[in-house]
C-alpha cells in the first residue's frame, strides 16, 4: 500500500520568522545591560561588547546551520548524524531552556508591567496559559502576533538610542575588575541572549521554501538569512549603544544595580526622556517603555512555546518520543507537544515561585549546552556543505561556548540540577518509548552499522533474479510456507513446494511397497499442498506442488532444485527445536555442502 508523507505546513515567511526570533533574541537587551551593571558596574562596557560580539558570531553560524538543515536545524538535527544519544541529550537541554525561557520571560513581563508582588505568580501562570492557547492555531498566527509586537519595540529602542546620543560619554567608565577569572565569570553570568537562534533553527521545518525548492528537496537558506541577519544587527548595535548610554549617566543618576536590574530599559527611557523633554515626559515615556518591553517579553514566551512544540514533535517523529506525539490538529499543530509546551512552564513557575533570580539560575546551561552540541556536531560533520573559513569560524565558536558551558556547570549548581532533571526525565521517556516499539540498543562494528543505516537502504540490490523460481521444502504447514509465498510474490516468480516422503529400506535399493506415489495419496503432503495452493490463490502466486519418495532426502532436494532451475532454496521445520536438531543432522549439511553457488539457501524456523 502506498503511503502518503505528512508534512507540517510551511507558512512562516522571513518576516514572521524574524519577528519570532526578535521576540526572543530582542529581549536580551532588556536584561543583559542590567545584569552587566549588577556584576561590574561602570566597568561593564568591555563585557557588554564581548557578549554582543559572541552573539553576532553565533548568529552567523546559525545562518549556515539553517542552510544545511531545512527540515529543522536545531541541535537534534545537527547531532543526530554523529550520535543519536548525543542528539537526544542536546534536544533535552534545549527543552529545559525553552521551558525556563517561557517562565522567565513571562515573569519579567509582569515586572515591566508593574504587577504587584502578591499577584506576580498568578499573573505569570495565567499569561503563559493564554499564549499557549494561542499556539493551538499554529506558528503562522503566532508569527503575525510577534510581528505586531516587534514593531513598537524597535521604535522604542530607536527613540532611547536617539535621545541618548547627545549624552554619550566615556567619562564615567572605569576599567573592568582585575583578574581573568573575575571577568570571565561576569561574562558567563550575562551570556543569556542566545536561545533565540536555536528557536529559529528549529522552525526551519515550517519556513516558506526558497524559490525553486520543493517539499522533497527543501531549501530555506534565503528565508533563514533574511530572518536572522537584520535581527542580529539590531540586537548587537542596540545593546552596545544602550549599554554605553547606561554608563553615560552621571553617578548621581546611576541606576540601582539591584532594584533597576530587571527593567533597566524602562529606567533608561525615563531618564533620557526627562533630560530631553522634561520630568513629565520622562515619567510618561517610562510607562510606555515598560508596556512595550513587557509585550516583547510576552512575545519571547510565544517564541519559546512555538519552538518547544516543534522540537518535541521532531523527536516523536523520529521515534525518540511516543508516537501519539505526532498526531496533528486541524491547524497542523501536534496535540501532545502543544499541551506539554503550555503546561511545563507553568509547572516550573509553581515549583520555583515568582522569583526572577531563581528562574534566571535555571536558564543559561540549557541553551549554551544545546548550541555547543549543535555547532560542535556541525564542525565535525564532513558531509555538510561548508567552506573552509566557515568551518574554522564554527569550530572556534564551539570551543568558546564549550568553555562557557563548563564554567556554568561549575558555578551554577541550580542550573545544573534543573537541566539534569529534564534530561533524566526525557531519557526515561525515550527508553520507555523504544521498549514499547520493540527496539533495543546494540553495539555493532562500523561496517555493519553502515550497511543497516537508513541512508544505505537504497543501495541494497535483490540477490535473486526476477522470474526465476523458488523451491521450498517443508515437512508441515509451518510459517516457512508463508515466508516462501511472500518471497515469491515480492519477486514475481512461481513457487515450487516440495514434500519428500522419506522411507525406510528393507533391502538395499528397494523401497517399501506401501509408499504413496502422488501427493494426493499422502495425507501429510495433501494437507501441505492444499493449504499452500489456497494461500497462493489468495496471494496471486503460482504454486507448483512437487512430491518425491526417497531414502536420501538431501540428494533428492538437490536434484529437484537443479532440475527446476531454482534461484532460491528454502528449508523449514515444523518447530524451531526440530530445526535445531535438523541442523545437527546430515540433511541440511549435505544440501549446503553440495548446493550450487548460484542457488541461495535459506533456513527458516
Amino acid at each position: 500500500m502506498e503511503t502518503v508523507a505528512v508534512h507540517r505546513p510551511r507558512n512562516v515567511d522571513w518576516k514572521r520568522a524574524a519577528a519570532l526570533l526578535y521576540g526572543d533574541w530582542g529581549t536580551s537587551k532588556a536584561y543583559v545591560i542590567g545584569l552587566a551593571f549588577f556584576f561590574a558596574g561602570y566597568g561593564s562596557f568591555p563585557i557588554i561588547v564581548a557578549v554582543c560580539l559572541l552573539t553576532a558570531l553565533v548568529g552567523y553560524n546559525y545562518i549556515i546551520v539553517c542552510k544545511n538543515f531545512p527540515d529543522g536545524g536545531g541541535v537534534y538535527s545537527a547531532a543526530r548524524t554523529q550520535s543519536r544519544l548525543l542528539a537526544v541529550v542536546g534536544a533535552l537541554l534545549l527543552v529545559a531552556n525553552f521551558i525556563v525561557t517561557a517562565a522567565l520571560s513571562c515573569n519579567a513581563a509582569m515586572t515591566y508591567f508593574g504587577v504587584p508582588p502578591r499577584w506576580l505568580l498568578w499573573s505569570t501562570m495565567f499569561f503563559i496559559l493564554v499564549i499557549g492557547a494561542v499556539n493551538y492555531f499554529g506558528p503562522k498566527h503566532t508569527g503575525s502576533m510577534a510581528m505586531w509586537l516587534a514593531l513598537p519595540t524597535a521604535a522604542v529602542v530607536a527613540a532611547i538610542v536617539l535621545m541618548s546620543l547627545p549624552h554619550l560619554t566615556t567619562a564615567n567608565m572605569i576599567p573592568p575588575p582585575k583578574g581573568f577569572w573575575v571577568n570571565w565569570k561576569n561574562f558567563v553570568s550575562i551570556i543569556l541572549a542566545l536561545s533565540g537562534v536555536e528557536a529559529i533553527a528549529n522552525l526551519t521545518g515550517v519556513m516558506k521554501l526558497d524559490p525553486g525548492a520543493t517539499m522533497e528537496k527543501p531549501r530555506v537558506a534565503r528565508t533563514a538569512t533574511l530572518a536572522i541577519l537584520p535581527v542580529a544587527v539590531e540586537v548587537v548595535l542596540a545593546t552596545i549603544i544602550l549599554g554605553w548610554a547606561m554608563l553615560s549617566l552621571p553617578h548621581s543618576m546611576a541606576p540601582d544595580p539591584v532594584e533597576q536590574r530587571d527593567y533597566m530599559l524602562r529606567y533608561l527611557g525615563a531618564q533620557y526622556a526627562a533630560m530631553t523633554f522634561g520630568p513629565m515626559a520622562g515619567k510618561a515615556f517610562g510607562i510606555v517603555v515598560g508596556a512595550v518591553m513587557g509585550l516583547l517579553l510576552l512575545s519571547a514566551v510565544n517564541t519559546a512555546i512555538a519552538a518547544l512544540i516543534g522540537l518535541v514533535y521532531m523527536l516523536a517523529k523520529d521515534g525518540e518520543m511516543p508516537r501519539p506525539f505526532t498526531i496533528l490538529n486541524k491547524f497542523g499543530v501536534p496535540w501532545w507537544p502543544w499541551i506539554l509546551a503550555a503546561t511545563l512552564p507553568v509547572a516550573t513557575v509553581v515549583v520555583a515561585g515568582a522569583d526572577l533570580e531563581t528562574l534566571a539560575r535555571f536558564y543559561a546551561i540549557g541553551v549554551v549546552g544545546a548550541i555547543t552540541v549543535n555547532l560542535g556536531s556541525c564542525t565535525f560533520n564532513r558531509s555538510l556543505e561548508m567552506r573552509r573559513h566557515e568551518r574554522l569560524i564554527m569550530g572556534g565558536t564551539f570551543l568558546i561556548l564549550l568553555a562557557v558551558e563548563l564554567t556554568i556547570a561549575r558555578i551554577n549548581n541550580d542550573a545544573l540540577f534543573f537541566a539534569m532533571c529534564v534530561v533524566g526525565g526525557g531519557l526515561t521517556l525515550r527508553t520507555y518509548t523504544q521498549r514499547r516499539a520493540g527496539l533495543r540498543t546494540v553495539t555493532v562494528p562500523e561496517a555493519v552499522a553502515e550497511r543497516v543505516a537508513p541512508e544505505a537502504v537504497p543501495s541494497f540490490q535483490p540477490l535473486a533474479e526476477p522470474g526465476k523460481p523458488i523451491l521450498v521444502a517443508a515437512r508441515g504447514v509451518t510459517p516457512v510456507l508463508r515466508f516462501a509465498l511472500e518471497e515469491a510474490k515480492l519477486r514475481n516468480t512461481p513457487l515450487y513446494v516440495l514434500y519428500v516422503n522419506e522411507v525406510a529400506l528393507s533391502l538395499p535399493g528397494v523401497t517399501s511397497v506401501e509408499a504413496p506415489r502422488t501427493w494426493k495419496e499422502d495425507p501429510n503432503a495433501a494437507r501441505i499442498m492444499t493449504t499452500t495452493l489456497s494461500w497462493g490463490q489468495e496471494s496471486d502466486v503460482k504454486v507448483l506442488p512437487l512430491y518425491a519418495v526417497s531414502d536420501d532426502p538431501a540428494t533428492t532436494i538437490l536434484d529437484i532444485a537443479a532440475t527446476v532451475g531454482a534461484d532460491m532454496l528454502i528449508l523449514g521445520a515444523p518447530q524451531r527445536q526440530l530445526l535445531v536438531k535438523l541442523l545437527k543432522g546430515n540433511v541440511v549439511t549435505e544440501v549446503a555442502r553440495h548446493l550450487p553457488e548460484n542457488i541461495q539457501l535459506v533456513i527458516y524456523g
